[in-house]
Parts: C-alpha cells; sequence; structure tokens
C-alpha cells in the first residue's frame, strides 16, 4: 500500500491551479478516445461529448507556464495545472482573471510491502491456491470466466520482470498501453517490483500453470505513476493524469493501491468529497469504470481509518483477510467513512503469493494485494455480465460476498466467491433463532447447525462490554505460511451488528462455544436493528418492534387473565346468592 504525507519547501512548492472555463475549445471524442472507451460510454448512458473531457484551454496553458516554476502535469476532467510555484510565483498566477483557486498539492509517501524470497514452501503453496479458491476461482474456469475482453488499468509503481518473466508470459500479448507518468515515456519495465506484483494477483500464472489472479485473459494498460526513492516519494498529479489516460484508452476497471494519510488531510475530510483524488474516482465511476482501491494497511496504526480515494462513495475498496483465521487481517484499516458511510465495500486475503519482479514468487502482504485480487475477480464478473453498467457490476461484487446482507467495518461484505453469482442463494430460517426474556434478547444456534468452535471473542467496535479496547485474532509474521497452511473454509463464526439508517453502533463476531451465542439487554438499544450472520444464514430483528410486539402479548395476556378472574368472581356472586 502506498501512503503519502506531506512535504513542504521553503523556496517553492507544488500547487493545483484551477482554470475558469474552456471556451472556444474544439474536441473529437471519437478521435481522441478508443472504441472501448466509447463503448463503455454508450453502455452505461454516459454522454459520449462531455466538456469534462475537453483539454485546457492553450492560451490559459501558456500564460500560466510562463510565470511557473515548472508545470507537472494538467487534469482536464477539473481543468487544472499541477505547477511548482515560488511565492511571487504565486501570487502572480493568482492575479490572472481565468485562475478561479489554487490549493496545495499532497505528495510524497512510502512503500509498505514486504516480500520473503526463496522457493515456496508447502504452505505457501497451499496460500497460492487459496487466494483464489476462496474467491470462487475454481468456479469461475471451470465456466471459462477469465476477464476476456475487460480492460484493467494498473495504477502503481512500476512493472519490473512483466516483459521477460514467465509469470507474465500468456498476458503480454494483451498489453495494450504502457505508460510512465513520471518520466513522460513508454517503458515501464523497471522501477520498483510492487506493480509487477499487483499485476500478478490480477492476471499472472506460474509456470506450471497455478493462476496467481483470476482473470489471466484480461487485457491491461499499465501506468507506472510512483517515484519510488529509499523514502518513497509519489505524486498526486500523476495519478490523477493516469486515470485520464485510463479512461482515454478504454479501461473498465482501474486498480489503485493509492492512500493519503496526510497533514493536509485529517479523518474528517475522508468523506468521498473533499480529498481531490475520491472525487476524481467518482467521477471516472460516473463514466462507467470500475475503480478498485486497497482500504490501506494503518488498521494496528495511528490513522486506522480507510483514506482517500477509498473513501469514495463509487470506489469498490477492498479490506484485507488474515488466511490463518479467516478474519480481518490486524493491518487493514477500517471504515466507516467520515460521513458515516459503509466501508471496506468487501475483502480478500491481505497475504498472498506473488510475482516479486525478479522472475520468481514470493509471499508478501498488504491490503495492496487484496485489491489487485478483487480487480480480477471483478473483471470476471463483467465478462458474465457484459451489459450491466458498472454500479449494477459494484452492487452484485457486493451481493457476492460470503457475510451478505450483513456487513461491518472490518469486512464490509465479506469475501465475494463466484458460487454467490451461479446460484441465489436461498434463506435458511432454521439456522438461528431468538427470543426475548425479560429484559435480554437471546439468540440461539439451532442444535442440528451448532458447531463447537476455540473460544474468542473479537470485539472490533463495542459500546456493551466493559473492556471496549478493541482485541483482535492475529497472527504474528513469524508464523506464517512456512510454518502453517491457511484455511481451506471460512471460520464459522458467528458475527452481529447494531444497525440504525445504514450506521453501526456495534459489531463484533464470537466464536460459538454453546448454543446460545448472543444475549443483548434490550434497555440498550437506541432504536437499531439487530443483525447476526453464521454459517450463511442471517437473522434480522427489530428490536424495539419486537419488543413492543411482546409488551402487546404480554397485555394480551394480562387481559385475559384479568377477564378470566372478573368472569370467575362474577360466578361466585351468583352462587353466594
Amino acid at each position: 500500500m502506498l501512503f503519502f504525507v506531506a512535504f513542504s519547501s521553503f523556496a517553492q512548492q507544488k500547487y493545483w491551479v484551477f482554470l475558469s472555463d474552456k471556451d472556444g475549445v474544439e474536441f473529437d471524442p471519437y478521435t481522441y478516445f478508443d472504441q472501448k472507451a466509447i463503448d463503455r460510454r454508450l453502455k452505461n448512458n454516459v454522454p459520449v461529448y462531455h466538456e469534462s473531457d475537453k483539454p485546457i484551454r492553450l492560451d490559459y496553458y501558456e500564460q500560466i507556464a510562463a510565470v511557473a516554476d515548472t508545470v507537472a502535469g494538467h487534469s482536464r476532467w477539473f481543468n487544472a495545472m499541477a505547477c511548482v510555484l515560488t511565492d511571487e510565483q504565486l501570487s502572480s498566477i493568482e492575479a490572472f482573471p481565468f485562475v478561479v483557486k489554487i490549493t496545495p498539492m499532497v505528495s510524497q509517501g512510502y512503500l509498505t510491502e514486504e516480500f520473503r524470497y526463496g522457493d515456496l514452501k508447502n504452505g505457501e503453496k497451499l496460500l497460492l491456491n487459496e487466494q483464489t479458491n476462496w474467491l470462487g476461482g475454481k468456479t469461475f474456469k471451470e465456466n471459462e470466466i477469465t476477464g476476456k475482453g475487460v480492460r484493467v488499468c494498473v495504477i502503481d509503481a512500476g512493472f519490473p520482470s512483466v516483459n521477460y518473466a514467465d509469470e507474465f508470459e500468456h498476458l503480454r500479448g494483451n498489453i495494450k498501453g504502457t505508460w510512465d507518468f513520471y518520466k513522460n515515456k513508454s517503458d515501464v519495465y523497471k522501477y520498483n517490483n510492487h506493480g509487477a506484483a499487483v499485476l500478478s494477483c490480477i492476471g499472472g500464472r506460474t509456470e506450471d500453470g497455478v493462476d496467481i489472479g483470476m482473470a489471466p485473459n484480461a487485457e491491461f494498460l499499465l501506468a507506472r505513476t510512483e517515484l519510488i526513492f529509499k523514502e518513497g516519494l509519489s505524486e498526486e498529479e500523476d495519478w490523477l493524469m493516469a486515470v485520464e489516460w485510463a479512461d482515454k484508452n478504454g479501461a473498465d476497471i482501474i486498480n489503485s493501491s493509492l492512500g493519503y494519510t496526510t497533514s493536509l488531510y485529517f479523518k474528517e475530510d475522508m468523506n468521498g468529497e473533499t480529498a481531490l483524488i475520491s472525487r476524481a474516482a467518482n467521477l471516472a465511476a460516473r463514466k462507467g469504470i470500475l475503480v478498485v482501491n486497497a482500504a490501506g494497511n494503518d488498521g494496528d496504526g495511528y490513522w486506522k481509518h480507510i483514506a482517500a480515494p477509498g473513501d469514495a462513495d463509487s470506489v469498490l475498496t477492498v479490506g484485507g483477510i488474515n488466511p490463518w483465521t479467516g478474519i480481518h487481517t490486524s493491518f487493514s484499516s477500517y471504515g466507516p467513512t467520515a460521513d458515516m458511510r459503509m466501508k471496506p465495500n468487501v475483502s480478500a486475503f491481505g497475504h498472498v503469493i506473488a510475482a516479486n519482479g525478479k522472475g520468481d514468487l514470493a509471499e508478501t502482504q498488504g491490503t495492496s494485494f487484496a485489491s489487485p485480487l478483487m480487480a480480477g475477480y471483478a473483471a470476471c464478473v463483467m465478462e458474465m455480465y457484459p451489459d450491466l453498467t458498472v454500479m449494477e457490476i459494484h452492487r452484485k461484487i457486493e451481493e457476492s460476498g460470503h457475510l451478505y446482507p450483513y456487513y461491518d467495518y472490518a469486512h464490509g461484505y465479506g469475501i465475494p466467491n463466484a458460487a454467490n453469482l451461479m446460484q441465489e442463494r436461498g434463506e435458511n430460517d432454521e439456522v438461528l433463532t431468538y427470543e426475548v426474556v425479560g429484559d435480554t434478547i437471546v439468540v440461539s444456534i439451532t442444535d442440528s447447525y451448532f458447531e463447537l468452535n476455540d473460544e474468542v471473542v473479537i470485539n472490533y467496535h463495542s459500546r456493551f462490554l466493559l473492556d471496549r479496547a478493541p482485541r483482535y485474532l492475529h497472527i504474528p509474521d513469524a508464523f506464517l505460511s512456512d510454518d502453517s497452511s491457511p484455511r481451506k473454509a471460512k471460520p464459522n463464526y458467528v458475527y452481529y451488528h447494531l444497525e440504525k439508517n445504514g450506521v453501526l453502533s456495534e459489531y463484533a463476531l464470537v466464536a460459538p462455544r454453546q448454543e446460545d451465542v448472543l444475549r443483548i439487554s434490550v434497555s440498550e438499544f437506541k432504536g437499531e436493528k439487530l443483525r447476526v450472520w453464521y454459517k450463511g444464514a442471517v437473522l434480522e430483528v427489530d428490536v424495539e418492534e419486537r419488543v413492543e410486539e411482546q409488551r402487546d402479548e404480554i397485555n394480551e395476556e394480562e387481559i385475559d387473565r384479568l377477564e378470566k378472574r372478573r368472569t370467575n368472581n362474577g360466578e361466585k356472586e351468583v352462587e353466594n346468592e
């Protein structure tokens, strides 16, 4: 995952200079766009000719370029120029009548992936298989769904070995375009190995035919946007230009491992509307592109929460799962957004086997790799449903999550699976039951479905338990796949949340030790709905409504009792007379 922190210079700083208009600019979308970009717009009911796609005015560009120290790039979508300016240059450009506003730019970041090199051990071979099996890779493959015809743009830091390594031999003919936005040239096959690892998790394949990702037959665009030194610098404008380039060249999906957590952006800014890159991601979605973005690796750090552009409403934000526990991995960043929308949307393995950029495979970790696994899955869904719009695809992926319709701020809707797309999931009302006992809601597992688990309570967010500190089930890095095997099936934990108007006030999961798995005091509820998931079954209880029903039942019983008492008393009075 790439994270970004603010950088400033005493002499000069980078800014976005926003311009007022595009008056008089001519634009022919049919010569500018790849045909796939035209087709995507038509399918998604997007105008082929739109003001945001027109280039910026040349006369405005030239006047600013004549003053600025450097013009680092520009954005058609936002009618803006990325400029390096001194204070004096800033003042001069602010005076131009066609300049609407000037804002400081976010820049600089660091790369957090870590590779473990060497031949794959038995546990690592199993991990390689399970990272796609958990998503239903075999089901897609059996149905010959491999992402064919879907174009995926990978925005990353470099793609060494993609032009020669065995893991990419089958897809090299499907690379439809490349561009290095830092060096302004087409060669992207060097620099940091992160992009090669990410690409392999979308469509890579080992030399003995094992799929690393789920879309080996997809088409690809490779965009290098990050300049990685020892500290790992990265530039916001390069990412934005890469997204516009992806749109122009017909991308159906964009995979990004980007996350901005900086002193220019605060947690309250993570609302999908403040950060420029979040607004750009939403605009890409409005143009029919599915943006798949990593949730981030700050779950056990200071920031904790998902960062831009993962906070954007239309972005498919992907959290990380620990393969050895089957649940949220501790470093994966949490939702919700600042305006209380659900994030992440879904999850995938956050520990994977990937190409290491040197012609070999290696184990690595980070939500950077959960995201491309999901991008490969999304490519298969697009191939399966070629007529659906981008937001219909977005919803299909969410609905195929193993926890759906349950969700929480650690797992989203859980891990999507191809089988959930191929067949309708039946409802099972027999797995979970509940009753109101006095002032307590008691949820129970039906005897025939109960399965004993090791005792564990993972309290992600609780207002009920006395100990409110989060507790995480997580295997340390020292005990990764060379020493143990990943789970072959999802764990049978009980997940529950309390929800009101789409906002969760409580969510947790427990490993059942007895059939009565959950007891919650009715007095603690504030108009919320209780939702419980176990073994694919979901129980929903409108607590206040159920309590009112019980009160009505009690009142009716009391009325009947009093009526009988009156009747009995009347009969006794008649007898006494």
